[in-house]
Parts: C-alpha cells; sequence; structure tokens
C-alpha cells in the first residue's frame, strides 16, 4: 500500500464549507451590481487579491482628486482575462455615491459587451424584485452605457456631466483623429469637428469645475480595427491640451502590447504622471484552470514555439487546448467536455470567409444577447454551435469551452505569419502594418475567450478550389501542433 503525507480532512468541515466557483464576467457584474465586492466573487486567491489592491489604489486616486480638487486619470493595465471589465464595473458600483453627488458610469464602446451585460443585469434584476422589464433595463442602462452615447449626449451641450468618475473599457479601441472626424461628419452631421476620441472623452470631464476622475482599462494586443488609436492618443491629448491633469501609470505599461513601437518617455514627457504598482492585474481569472493561456497565446503569436511547448507543458494538466481538422470532431469533443450549465460555443475571425465551405459563416451577424444568455433550448444561443461569433462580438467576454475555427487569413509560412484578406474571389496580401496588427490581435482575442479549454479547427483544405488549397491550413496545423504536443 503506498503511503502518502498530506494533511487529512475533515469530512463535516468540507461537507460545511462554502462553494465558491469563479464567475463569469455575467455573474460577477450581477454580483457587484447587488453589493458584493470583488473578493467576496472571486475563487482565485491570487486573482481576488490583485483586484482588491487595483480597488484600494484607484479608491486613493479619487479621494485625493476629491480632497485636493485635482482632475486624475489612470491606466489599469492586465493581461487577457485577468479581470480589467471587472475592475472597472467594481468602481463603478463603489463610487455610485448618490448621496455625495458622486456618480460613476461604465461606458464601453464594446456593443455586444454592453448589450449582454445590460440585459443580463436586467433580467436578474426581474427575478429578483419582479420590476418591469423598461424599469429594469433603465436602470442597468444608467450603471453601464454604450460610449457612444455619452460622446453624443455631451455634442448636445456644453455642461459637466452628472458623472465625476468616468470608466472606459478597452481605452486602447479608442478613435483616432481622423475616426472620430469621419465618423462625427457622416453621422452626425458636425463638420468642424477635429478631436480624437480620448481628446473629446478628456474634454468632457474636464467641464468639471473641482474634481473628475478618469479611469481607462487598457489591454494589451487588444486592437482589433481600423481606426483604433491605441495608447497614444490619449498622451497627445493630455499633452497638448489638459497637461494639468494628475496621470497615474501601471508599472507595466512600458510592455510593448501597450505602446506598440512608440517611446513612453517621450509620450509623457513634461506631464506630470506617477507609477503605481496596484494599477497591473497580472493574474488570469477568465482562465481559472490556469494563469498561463495568456503567456502561451503570445508565445504562438509572436512565433517562439519551444517557450509556447514549455508552458503548454504546464498549462495542459489543467487546461486543455486541442487541436482537429474535423469540425464535428470538435463538437463531439466540447460537448462531451462541457458539463451541465457550461457554455460553449464556435468562433472565428471575422475575415475567416472561407470557412463558409465548412459550413461557418462569418458574416452572418450573431444576436449576442441571446447568443450569450439563452439557453440549449434555443437555436440561437451559442450551444447550437451553428451561429459563430468573431472577435468583435466576442472581445470582453467568455465562454467555458470554445471550438476556434482557424482560417487561412492567418498562416504559417516559412517561419512567419502570412497575413491575408479575401477580396472579391481570392486572397490578397495584407501590407498595412497596422491592419497586420489588427488581423494578429483578433486571433489573440479568440484563443483567450475560453476559462477552462479550447479546441481549434484546422479544415483540410482543398486543392482543386484556390481559395483553400491544403498548403493554405497544413503549415498552420503543423505550427500549431508542435506548440501543443498534439
Amino acid at each position: 500500500m503506498s503511503s502518502f503525507n498530506e494533511e487529512s480532512i475533515d469530512p463535516q468541515e468540507w461537507m460545511n464549507s462554502v462553494y465558491q466557483p469563479t464567475p463569469t464576467i455575467i455573474e460577477a457584474a450581477q454580483a457587484l451590481y447587488y453589493g458584493h465586492n470583488v473578493e467576496e466573487i472571486s475563487r482565485s486567491d491570487a486573482g481576488a487579491q490583485n483586484l482588491a489592491i487595483t480597488a484600494t489604489a484607484i479608491d486613493e486616486i479619487i479621494e485625493n482628486s476629491k480632497r485636493n480638487n485635482r482632475k486624475s486619470i489612470c491606466f489599469i493595465t492586465g493581461v487577457p482575462g485577468a479581470g480589467k471589465t471587472l475592475a472597472g464595473l467594481n468602481i463603478a458600483c463603489n463610487r455610485h455615491k448618490f448621496e455625495e453627488e458622486e456618480h460613476a458610469v461604465f461606458l464601453s464602446g464594446n456593443g455586444p459587451l454592453v448589450d449582454v451585460l445590460q440585459e443580463a443585469l436586467a433580467r436578474d434584476d426581474i427575478s429578483k424584485t419582479g420590476k418591469k422589464k423598461s424599469e429594469a433595463l433603465r436602470k442597468a442602462k444608467s450603471f453601464i452605457q454604450i460610449i457612444h452615447h455619452f460622446r453624443d449626449d455631451a455634442l448636445k451641450t456644453e455642461k459637466a456631466p452628472l458623472e465625476k468618475v468616468a470608466i472606459f473599457d478597452e481605452a486602447q479601441r479608442a478613435w483616432n483623429r481622423e475616426q472620430t472626424s469621419k465618423f462625427m461628419q457622416t453621422k452626425k452631421g458636425v463638420t468642424d469637428f477635429s478631436m480624437s476620441e480620448p481628446e473629446f472623452l478628456i474634454s468632457i470631464m474636464d467641464r468639471h469645475e473641482d474634481w473628475a476622475t478618469i479611469i481607462c482599462l487598457v489591454g494589451g494586443g487588444q486592437e482589433i480595427n481600423d481606426g483604433e488609436a491605441g495608447l497614444i492618443d490619449w498622451f497627445d491629448a493630455l499633452k497638448n491640451k489638459y497637461n494639468d491633469w494628475d496621470i497615474y501609470l501601471s508599472n507595466n505599461i512600458t510592455d510593448t502590447e501597450y505602446v506598440r513601437d512608440s517611446n513612453l518617455e517621450d509620450m509623457i514627457s513634461g506631464l506630470n504622471y506617477q507609477f503605481v504598482e496596484g494599477l497591473h492585474l497580472a493574474v488570469s481569472l477568465r482562465s481559472f484552470r490556469s494563469e498561463r493561456v495568456a503567456e502561451f497565446v503570445k508565445a504562438v503569436l509572436d512565433i517562439e514555439p519551444e517557450k509556447a511547448r514549455d508552458i503548454y507543458k504546464e498549462l495542459s494538466k489543467n487546461y486543455p487546448i486541442k487541436l482537429t481538422r474535423d469540425l464535428n470532431q470538435a463538437k463531439e469533443w466540447i460537448k462531451q467536455t462541457a458539463r451541465g450549465s457550461e457554455r460553449y460555443g464556435l468562433i472565428a475571425s471575422s475575415g475567416g470567409r472561407r470557412l463558409r465551405a465548412n459550413g461557418i459563416w462569418v458574416q452572418s451577424k450573431i444576436d449576442a444577447v441571446n447568443w450569450f444568455l439563452n439557453g440549449k433550448d434555443d437555436v440561437r444561443a451559442s450551444y447550437y454551435l451553428e451561429d459563430t461569433a468573431t472577435e468583435f462580438d466576442i472581445q470582453g467576454l467568455e465562454l467555458d469551452y470554445t471550438i476556434v475555427a482557424w482560417d487561412a487569413n492567418l498562416r504559417y509560412e516559412n517561419g512567419r505569419w502570412g497575413y491575408y484578406n479575401f477580396n472579391g474571389s481570392k486572397w490578397q496580401n495584407v501590407h498595412n502594418e497596422f491592419n497586420k496588427i489588427y488581423l494578429k490581435n483578433a486571433y489573440r482575442v479568440l484563443m483567450t475567450r475560453a476559462r477552462q479549454g479550447l479546441i481549434i479547427y484546422i479544415p483540410e483544405g482543398d486543392d482543386s478550389d484556390d481559395t483553400r488549397k491544403k498548403k493554405f491550413y497544413d503549415n498552420t496545423y503543423d505550427y500549431l501542433r508542435y506548440c501543443c504536443f498534439i
């Protein structure tokens, strides 16, 4: 008989212990909405501690701004799934102090995320209080807003907004001057608009005569669309127009995922800034079975196969990553692996146009609310594995398990990535460096959406079809197979 030296378990104590599952962002938002704090809703001790440190740091900054009538802006960074959105929602809840006329709002340009969270909060509110749907939604929308509505309301008046604290989710995706001006001119009829979105958003909060605080939640390598400025435009606006603001920076903001090829020292020179260690979220909450998923994905996308293999040795013990050329096999694996109400779904790059030949149509827009919230008896829900969510639908949200369908728009070729766009009836090389970044980041988003595991599906290809030749897919499969020890 083998022996072991572990301490014995008290069965009665174990039976009476509190069940603490790691919540999804939807469950976490509902818990925060009803007065819980981040320590109570996180199963990961390291993750809860990290979030609590960040919350304390932000509270101190806000209180200092109030006490000294200062305007401040904070940049919170974090690995994918570390809880940046959760941290922002926590701040919005804690600083919603009506009796002190201190209103806070969580703002995001991510339409699916806002729609899903608003609907989830409203449904939960109705189930708890019996409110009418319209009333529950109205309350939810005062707490979480689409950033464009906040911006558009500010166009109608020069008065300061009600909110003293504004949390901007995915601040790195704010539009640059060209994109914002184009939108304002074509959609809003504002012909003389010449500000970037960061500059305009800061100008709105700067209307307060006493104090205000902006919290920017920044994801590294998360820009996925044309016209997204990254961090550069935030610092340009501060330097050129608002250099009296106090700036608080994550100590990790120097990483290339956040500043790209820019020099941070040049970006912040002449500004009143301070580095705060608590403004970086380093522990993944999404992938609670392993905190190294984001690191693994980064190694894969940075063409560091040996590093990816080393990470996967540890990763695979608790977080399965499978690879297949058979879509039916992928669907069967995910259905057999997920248990109970664990949610799963099919996701792919918005540029994966030739996946259509395999029954995956990324051009068909999903209804995010139904896809993320409805049950297994609804054909519109993610469970049916019929509707495919793209990086634009799923960024900021998550599933327990995912099928990541990988098309030929990102191919492993001769030791590097080849970037392609399907136009008309053929693939074309992507030459623009920013568009290459967006495409690579799209796959980064897709590969970091799963909380418990994922399976990557790469089609076999068909040499009789010039748009789906086997070589477009085989090299990518072999590279990923090497990284994952498959």
